[in-house]
């Protein structure tokens, strides 16, 4: 994913499934200087994380 369409989801009124290794996240912020997203599990109420963008796939 690119940082523009990680942007476009935080956003978005709905909700848009997003994948990091597998598993689904919200994302949180974005660090358009490092590139990267801070998200947390779905599923979970796992830490918070800062991850690449390039990462993060969006289930169509």
């Amino acid at each position: 994913m690119d940082m523009q369409r990680a942007r476009q989801i935080l956003s978005a009124d709905e909700t848009v499934t997003v994948l990091h290794n597998g598993s689904p996240i919200w994302i949180k912020s974005l660090s358009s200087k490092n590139n990267t997203v801070m998200v947390w599990p779905i599923e979970d109420t796992g830490e918070v994380r800062e991850v690449p963008v390039a990462e993060l796939v969006e289930v169509q």
